[in-house]
Formats: C-alpha cells, sequence, structure tokens
C-alpha cells in the first residue's frame, strides 16, 4: 500500500501543477521529485529514537548472532576476498548477496552469510584494532581469548534481516521499520546516494533508549533527578487473560471489495481504465482516487477523451499520466509502463495509454481543477 500512496500523492501533485500555468499550460517548476513537501506522513525525524551501535566484528569482520552471521566489508573489500578469508566458496556468497563477486564495496558495507563459519584464526598482530568504519575505528577492543572472535551477540539484539524488492529506496524501508535512515545506513555502510540494489540484504537497526519527552522533569545543576518510583511488591500483577495466537480471528464487517466489485456502477462520462477488481476506494487526505487490480500487461485506457496534459514520473521512475477533459475536469493514471501516448496527443475512450505493470495495481484519479473527487461518481 505504501507505493500506491506514493502513486497518489506523485499524481496530486502533477495535476495540481497542469492546472496553474501562466496560459493554462503545464508549470513544473516547482515540482518536488522527492515528494517530502507535500505532507502525507514522509516525515521520518521523528520517526525513532537513535538506534543502538552496531556490534563490532570479530578479527575477520564477521558478527555473529544465534540465527545468522554476517560480514563486515574492509577497505578494498570485494565479496571474492571476503569469502576467501572465511573460507566460503566466492560465487555462492555473490550469489546470495546478489552482487557481483569482485565489485568493490563500500567500507563497512554488510554481507550476509549464507551458512555459519567458525570461529576465527588469530590476528597477525596484537593491536586489537577494529577496521569497521561504524564501530569506532582506532578504538582499542578487549581481545578474543584464543583468537576466536566475538562471541555470539544475545538473542534479544539480533536485527532483522530485509530482501531489497524492485522499487524500494532506503527512505521507504527506514519508513517501514520506523527507523532512521541514517542509522540505516551506517549499519550497512551505504553510500552517501544511499543507493541499494535489488536482493540486497540489510540489517535492520535495533533501537535504542527512546527519545526525550517534551514534558520531562528538568531539575537544576547538581540537585539530582528524580528517583524513579519502583513497583510495589504489596501490588499483586493484573489478572490478565491473553487468547492464543492460533484463535481464529473474526472476520471484519467490512465488505470484501476485492471479490463484491468488479465494475463501478454510475451513468458518469468516464468509463473505468483497466478490466479488474476496485481494491481500494477513494478517501479524500488518504487515497485521492481508486486503486484497481489488473492483469500484468493488460491495457491501461483513457477514461474519456481529452488531450494527454502531462507525462511524468514519480520517484521510482514509474511513467504518470495526465488527461485533460472538457468540464475543468482531469484523470491521472498511475502504475503503468510501456507508454503508448505523447504529451499533446488528443484520444478518446478506451485509447491505450499503456500497459499494467507487474505489480498488477492501476492508480486513477479524477480532479476537478485543483481537487481531488471521488472517480465512482464518474464512472459509468
Amino acid at each position: 500500500m505504501a507505493k500506491i500512496r506514493q502513486w497518489a500523492l506523485a499524481a496530486g501533485a502533477v495535476a495540481g501543477l497542469v492546472s496553474c500555468g501562466p496560459q493554462g499550460g503545464l508549470d513544473f517548476s516547482n515540482f518536488d521529485p522527492d515528494l517530502r513537501g507535500w505532507g502525507g506522513g514522509f516525515d521520518t525525524a521523528q520517526a525513532a529514537a537513535q538506534a543502538q551501535p552496531r556490534p563490532a566484528p570479530d578479527q575477520r569482520g564477521v558478527i555473529s548472532y544465534p540465527g545468522y552471521q554476517v560480514a563486515i566489508a574492509r577497505q578494498g573489500d570485494t565479496v571474492a576476498t571476503i569469502a576467501a578469508r572465511l573460507g566460503l566458496n566466492a560465487g555462492e556468497l555473490a550469489s546470495y548477496n546478489a552482487i557481483n563477486a569482485n565489485t568493490v564495496l563500500n567500507p563497512g558495507a554488510v554481507v550476509a552469510l549464507p551458512r555459519r563459519v567458525a570461529g576465527g584464526a588469530p590476528v597477525a598482530t596484537s593491536t586489537g584494532m577494529v577496521s569497521d568504519p561504524f564501530a569506532g575505528q582506532g578504538v582499542r577492543q578487549p581481545a578474543a581469548a584464543g583468537g576466536t572472535g566475538t562471541p555470539t551477540q544475545p538473542a534479544a539484539s539480533q536485527p532483522r534481516q530485509h530482501v531489497v524488492a524492485t522499487g524500494e529506496t532506503a527512505w521507504s524501508i527506514a519508513r517501514k521499520y520506523n527507523v532512521s535512515v541514517n542509522d540505516l545506513a551506517a549499519w550497512n555502510g551505504l553510500s552517501s546516494s544511499m543507493t541499494l540494489r535489488t536482493g540486497q540484504r540489510l540489517l535492520i537497526p535495533v533501537a535504542g533508549g527512546k527519545a526525550p519527552s517534551a514534558t520531562a522533569v528538568v531539575t537544576a545543576p547538581g540537585s539530582g533527578s528524580p528517583t524513579p518510583r519502583p513497583p510495589s511488591s504489596a501490588e499483586p500483577l493484573p489478572s490478565e487473560r491473553t487468547t492464543p495466537a492460533g484463535s481464529p480471528v473474526a472476520k471484519p464487517a467490512s465488505p470484501d471489495l476485492g471479490k463484491t466489485r468488479t465494475a463501478a456502477s454510475g451513468n458518469g462520462r468516464f468509463r473505468m481504465p483497466a478490466n479488474g477488481a476496485i481494491i481500494r476506494t477513494y478517501q479524500k487526505g488518504k487515497n485521492e482516487g481508486i486503486d484497481i487490480s489488473a492483469a500484468a500487461g493488460s491495457t491501461v485506457a483513457a477514461a474519456g477523451s481529452g488531450t494527454v496534459a502531462a507525462i511524468t514520473r514519480d520517484t521510482d521512475n514509474v511513467p504518470i499520466v495526465v488527461v485533460r477533459h472538457d468540464g475543468n475536469l482531469m484523470t491521472v493514471y498511475a502504475g503503468l509502463e510501456d507508454v503508448a501516448v505523447s504529451k499533446g496527443q488528443a484520444v478518446s475512450a478506451g485509447t491505450s495509454l499503456g500497459k499494467v505493470r507487474s505489480q498488477g495495481v492501476v492508480h486513477f484519479e479524477v480532479r476537478n481543477g485543483f481537487d481531488s473527487v471521488d472517480p465512482e461518481k464518474y464512472l459509468n
């Protein structure tokens, strides 16, 4: 749904811009491609408190958790050099991390191991220095007895792993897990451009302490902090009845739109732009259009006759088509590829605008001037 929400905001921005040109034309001078100025919950400044520091790796650059291990790249490392250092097959390690074995990695980058490796051998020198730039480079660390490396981290500190999907960004992943994008970058050794690759395995930072409350008590210097009230041992714990996780969940009262709606009803002026079910309805301020589940590769058609006013793209380079109609109306189409029209082209109802993307969802909006309106009231 996050992707659909992004389409909606992007399309809303385009629709507003194409209506405010000095002579009725297009004006994209203030277009914000990152969409952070358009609201809608995109600001992650207060998403989470600062994360804990990433654990320091052992002498081989390995961090061990109960469920898995990762290697931390050093300056000039490739997957092949890490595989050689750990006694792993370079091709297998590269495939597991969706990267070429000879690609030079960023210092501090995370390489997930497909299986556990044994404890490391003693280092050649006894400096006790670590090479991870995000774990305090140049700080002396206690040497591990017998050169077996850092012991396995406690289970409570084991971060989740995320495999990057097509279209995801560092910001969208940070929002998904409610963490700071800077912490995500620091834990995974991302470059300043925050570039990700499909199939890349990321560690999700473990949250640290909560951010200070705006109403926290401030004491005078030297007077100390108030002592928190401990739980009373004289008061029993509240009686709780926990529902087993396997218990059946009551079906919500709302209708299953995916099964009951295969087309909009009404006697409006527009036709459905794609052949499929309406899976999300219009909600002002939350979903500025409707979302239609359609077969990948099927046709996305103009809902009515008009002129192609704009063809732009969202932050993931996915096309957005805007068609201007009579009566100050515009229709917006997102979630398509292989665009078959050009800007300024006259179209009729049913003219192919492009094809449905592999995600199988088309976002469709109707706008009256600057304002979005419920498309279902205009569909026949």
